[in-house]
């Protein structure tokens, strides 16, 4: 069972996921309205919450109660990798005669319910420390540099990186060694970088693994790969000064621990939606465009490998194993979802979640939850649980005069669950698949009793594989066989050609055989001068088509006129030549 916590209006209660669905009894209710902040540890066995009088830790799989924290105010929740730590966030305050106020993050030790230490926290904003995943180095950024403390001793810090003003940074997730990804924004016409560097090898630029500045960054957000080799950074401007986006402006770049770094070249203007790394490593995804939105798939040279297509998306969303993908319109888009099987680029299913203002996939990789939160949308409050193949298995949904506010999986360490074969076929379930009603365009009275004609304001682009296509039936066709394949085709349609003539009788004229030529559009060789000789070499077969044409009308030709005729030959086959490249 994979249990989900909720938390609303109605409470904190734990439900138990497929198939069951029914209350958790790890976790006993807790009925009180005031439940403002929640977490799970990382490997899902340990919970705690604030119901606005204490701060409660409790262990899942035993089901008993480890401590009770006296923080009335907490707002914030956050669990070190290993348990070993609790931190937690209360709203700063000053003392009433303008003193500075008291410490507002605590860290406390779960073994023994002490405080390890207390900090001065003033934002919210990137309120909680950074542990790497061994919790051997845990660092925060203080006064625009980065303090690190080693094996959770607060009271000496350990190393420090200080850079002109760092506004941000990202420890690298996984095994030792760990990096660190700094971001330090322009100013006075400076441009905004991104640096990586290796725990704790701070000296000086020349130490820096990687390095990539841009001008164009407000703020930026910086991912990491799951084995630590690569970070994106989504680098994004207030304001678009051109006026084209209301969202302002945003770019995305590729920096390698190696030290490669390059600017991610997307096909389609607008801005950048989401971007979410494959579990695998070696891959990424990217939702961009002006809607409708283009997704792609790169790989660590940010070449294409997939294209999605346009649709209507602004998120995507990776398995826990990485081998389907979910890409998503929601917000002010309708909650149409698109499930793709990532190993074949193959479409399994394509589910619609209105109103969804939350997505997550369950971590056994195969269900997923979607729901309707307050406050982004205060009625119709509730969630429903998914099978990727489009069945919907659970559907809940507050009162009316209830809200929820907050609904996510107990997590579970990697490993736990083994990865399926993906199915296509929809799994059985006892609800009634969720078919949306298909939303009638308004017409004017005038249109009422006429018959719809449709009007698309833009025409989708289908999805294409973006790889060379090698071995196999796609193997590229030789010259010669290539040409003979043309002279098959034109005999093919020469032969249809006069069918079509002995059934319209001798009365009609024969239309031009460059009649069904201009028809097609022009192709290009990708060499200018070629594609020149090409193209003056229709224009005399053109000519020769209305020469011909007005002898046959009993018109007496030129004697130069008549010599023209008499090159077509050498020219069609001149023309041929050229189109195949010999």
């Amino acid at each position: 069972l994979f249990p989900l916590a909720v938390r609303g209006s109605e409470g904190l209660y734990m439900v138990n996921g497929p198939p069951s669905f029914t209350e958790s009894p790890a976790f006993q209710r807790d009925s009180g309205k005031n439940c403002k902040a929640v977490a799970f540890s990382k490997d899902g066995s340990l919970f705690a919450w604030c119901n606005g009088e204490k701060v409660n830790v409790v262990n899942i799989t035993r089901a008993e109660l480890l401590h009770s924290f006296d923080l009335p105010k907490t707002v914030c929740l956050e669990f070190s990798p290993k348990n070993n730590v609790l931190a937690t966030w209360q709203a700063y305050a000053t003392a009433k005669d303008g003193t500075a106020g008291v410490p507002n993050l605590q860290l406390h030790d779960l073994r023994t319910g002490k405080c390890l230490k207390s900090f001065m926290q003033k934002k919210m904003q990137n309120w909680c420390p950074c542990w790497a995943d061994d919790e051997s180095i845990c660092a925060r950024n203080v006064n625009n540099e980065v303090h690190f403390f080693e094996n959770n001793n607060f009271n000496t810090i350990a190393n420090k990186l200080h850079l002109q003003k760092v506004s941000d940074f990202v420890l690298s997730p996984g095994a030792q060694p760990t990096k660190v990804a700094v971001y330090v924004p322009g100013s006075k016409g400076a441009p905004s970088f991104v640096r990586l560097y290796q725990y704790p090898n701070f000296g000086g630029p020349q130490s820096a693994l990687a390095n990539k500045s841009f001008f164009k960054a407000d703020k930026v957000t910086m991912l990491w790969n799951k084995k630590a080799t690569a970070v994106l950074v989504v680098a994004s401007t207030e304001v678009d000064k051109t006026g084209a986006s209301y969202y302002g402006e945003q770019t995305l770049h590729y920096l390698a621990a190696n030290g490669e770094s390059a600017v991610v070249q997307l096909p389609k203007n607008g801005p950048i939606y989401d971007v979410a790394w494959s579990p695998n490593s070696v891959e990424f995804c990217a939702v961009y465009g002006f809607m409708p939105a283009k997704a792609t798939v790169f790989n660590l040279k940010c070449d294409p490998v997939f294209d999605f297509g346009t649709g209507p998306r602004n998120a995507a969303y990776y398995s826990p194993h990485g081998h389907i993908l979910v890409l998503a319109g929601f917000g002010n888009l309708r909650g149409q979802m698109e499930v793709w099987d990532v190993k074949n680029y193959r479409l399994i299913s394509k589910p619609v979640a209105s109103d969804s203002t939350y997505f997550a996939w369950c971590p056994d990789g195969e269900h997923i939850v979607t729901a309707t939160c307050a406050p982004r949308l205060r009625v119709g409050n509730g969630y429903k649980i998914w099978h990727y193949t489009g069945s919907v298995l659970h559907s809940y949904e507050v009162p009316s005069d209830e809200e929820m506010w907050q609904v996510f999986w107990q997590p579970f360490l990697d490993g736990v669950f083994p990865e399926k074969a993906v199915k296509y076929q929809a799994v059985p379930s006892e609800l009634p698949r969720a078919e949306p009603r298909p939303a009638q365009a308004y017409r004017p009275p005038a249109l009422r009793n006429k018959p719809v004609t449709s009007s698309k304001l833009h025409e989708d682009e289908p999805p294409q594989n973006m790889k060379p296509h090698l071995g196999g039936n796609d193997k590229p066709l030789s010259k010669t066989a290539l040409k003979n394949q043309r002279k098959h085709e034109a005999k093919k349609a020469a032969k249809q050609e006069a069918k079509a003539d002995a059934n319209q009788g001798p009365a009609q004229v024969k239309p031009p055989q460059n009649a069904l030529q201009n028809t097609v559009p022009a192709m290009t060789t990708g060499d200018p001068e070629v594609d020149k000789k090409i193209k003056n070499l229709k224009k005399k077969l053109k000519a020769i088509e209305q020469l011909k044409e007005q002898a046959a009308a009993g018109k007496q030709l030129e004697k130069n006129q008549v010599e023209k005729i008499q090159k077509e030959a050498a020219l069609l086959n001149e023309l041929e030549d050229l189109e195949l490249g010999v």
